[in-house]
């Protein structure tokens, strides 16, 4: 176990000072250049002739990312490159209209005509919504004969007009679209379409930084924005690593930056960008977002709803849970209190939420992990004597994952051992069967959440959270938490074990040959239970009368 110091908890870029500090005379780098996997596949569609004319782009669904695949695919031919965002038969296959005759009076080209040997580009989306018309595409990129459509429907051609052309097609969509998409149409990836995706993210290495503020100086010049300062560029990449969750890895999502960008705009004087405007646009964007967040957090002020950060319990924990509600762009940390209670039974563990149908199937494998894992550390012959209900108290919403699984051990091993839990410090983590702790989601939501709560209800220096070592990597808290690190007014622990949880929140060893472990007392206790002699019941006594 370790209590991290402040430099871990948010990232550190130092080492690219250099680079950074030159970001004015810096290369710059297109769409094209900084999505490595789609320049190879728009490149092989080019190349390529034969049956494969298809590709499939998994990307945001928007026309944003068509247009930039369009430009991109646009840069790498010199053959006709279009793109649609509606079906229209006519437009697409052409029309005509004939007489009573049968002779064709007029006729106009379709889109498939005047992009013939060329590429063209639609949404995913499209295709979905109008099923009908995949057949119409597929015949067309296979190079199969089609006739235009007749607006004179009531008289029929005497000679039907049928060509075949060579139109390469790029599908883009996102993930479940493309998945729909192949549902239609199981021979998708048979032979006839190649598949590649727009990438979120890209390690930032030494190597690559130059790349990446190559990237951010193309965006910044391409839409006549004010350039970014050293100490912004830093802001931004800090912003990054949050988006991301990853220290190491930074979004190239062109709408994120540009969204950040030309708010930060607003707050210069339109010659360049500094670290403060960055937080400005920052801060406006939470202030814009953070009503649900702040309505939990005064329900917690109130006591409406129940959350200690003083004082020790037996068998109540604070674990860390993130809050999602649909069409709500922002996720927020909020503590959950998690309580358990034992009693003599049969050695199971009731999952009430599990029961009451809020719990998912995520979360009940935690359950059952947990229970096999302290099984395996008491080193039983036989069930516990005990029975445990664990549950989240006071929630009202179906809870799923397994991020909570260390909490709700801590909590069963104190109701069993009678040793009481720290309210000061909350716990988020998953643990496997041999007491690993492993990582989990949205750490920085977490920590922010429940250190809210404790400067509400007051900071007493000894308050913070124990999350998985292996999450370190995944942190970038805002400023306010990482002074409050800083001021030891608040603290962050990393663990890689059950064994190295316990001390920290419980003060006592998980197991050894100290008296004081928590083994051994569950142990002691499990033993004064079996050695416990149960008076004799009311039918025993009875039976004896008559012996």
């Amino acid at each position: 176990m370790k209590q991290e110091n402040w430099q871990a908890l948010t990232p550190q870029y130092t080492e690219f000072d250099d680079t950074i500090s030159n970001f004015e005379n810096l290369s710059e780098v297109s769409f094209l250049d900084i999505q490595p996997r789609l320049k190879q596949a728009l490149s092989t569609l080019v190349a390529v002739e034969g049956f494969t004319k298809m590709l499939v782009v998994n990307s945001p669904d928007n026309a944003f990312y068509r247009s930039s695949i369009q430009r991109a695919l646009s840069s790498l031919t010199d053959k006709p490159v279009l793109g649609t965002e509606s079906i229209n038969m006519n437009e697409l296959l052409g029309c005509y209209s004939c007489n009573k005759a049968g002779q064709i009076t007029v006729q106009r080209t379709g889109l498939v005509e005047r992009i013939n040997d060329g590429f063209l580009i639609v949404s995913a989306n499209m295709l979905l919504a109008n099923p009908s018309s995949w057949p119409i595409f597929k015949a067309i990129f296979l190079g199969e004969p089609i006739s235009p459509i007749s607006t004179t429907p009531k008289y029929l051609a005497d000679d039907v007009p049928r060509s075949s052309f060579s139109v390469k097609l790029v599908v883009v969509g996102n993930r479940d679209q493309i998945a729909d998409l192949e549902y239609m149409d199981g021979d998708l990836y048979s032979g006839i379409a190649n598949y590649t995706e727009i990438e979120d993210d890209m390690n930032v290495t030494k190597n690559s930084v130059e790349h990446y503020l190559g990237f951010l100086s193309s965006l910044i010049k391409a839409f006549n924005l004010p350039s970014l300062s050293f100490d912004a560029i830093h802001r931004v990449m800090v912003a990054g690593a949050r988006y991301s969750e990853d220290q190491r890895y930074m979004p190239i999502e062109p709408l994120w930056y540009l969204s950040i960008f030309q708010e930060a705009s607003l707050y210069t004087d339109g010659r360049i960008i500094d670290e403060q405007a960055i937080d400005q646009a920052l801060n406006a964007k939470y202030q814009r977002e953070s009503y649900l967040p702040e309505r939990a957090l005064s329900d917690i002020l109130d006591g409406q709803v129940i959350i200690e950060t003083q004082g020790e319990c037996i068998g109540q924990v604070n674990g860390l849970t993130v809050i999602d509600v649909s069409g709500h762009p922002l996720s927020y940390g909020e503590p959950a209190r998690i309580s358990c209670v034992i009693h003599f039974g049969d050695g199971d563990i009731s999952d009430v939420e599990r029961k009451a149908e809020l719990g998912g199937n995520l979360h009940a494998k935690g359950m059952m992990i947990m229970q096999a894992f302290v099984s395996s550390a008491l080193k039983l012959d036989e069930p516990l004597p005990y029975s445990a209900s664990v549950v989240f108290e006071q929630s009202y919403c179906e809870v799923d994952g397994d991020s909570a699984t260390l909490a709700e051990l801590c909590s069963f091993v104190s109701a069993l051992s009678d040793y009481p839990i720290n309210q000061q410090i909350a716990v988020t983590g998953a643990v496997d069967q041999f007491g690993r702790v492993q990582a989990v989601g949205g750490l920085n939501e977490k920590i922010e959440g429940f250190y809210r709560v404790c400067k509400h209800q007051g900071l007493t220096g000894k308050q913070g959270v124990i999350i998985p070592k292996t999450n370190l990597k995944h942190l970038a808290l805002n400023k306010e938490v990482v002074t409050s690190i800083k001021s030891n007014e608040f603290h962050i622990w990393s663990v890689e074990t059950v064994d190295e949880t316990i001390p920290i929140i419980m003060g006592k060893p998980f197991r050894g040959d100290d008296e004081t472990s928590v083994i051994h007392k569950i142990a002691q206790r499990i033993e004064s239970y079996e050695k416990h002699e149960h008076p004799l019941g009311i039918v025993e006594r009875i039976k004896n009368w008559f012996l």
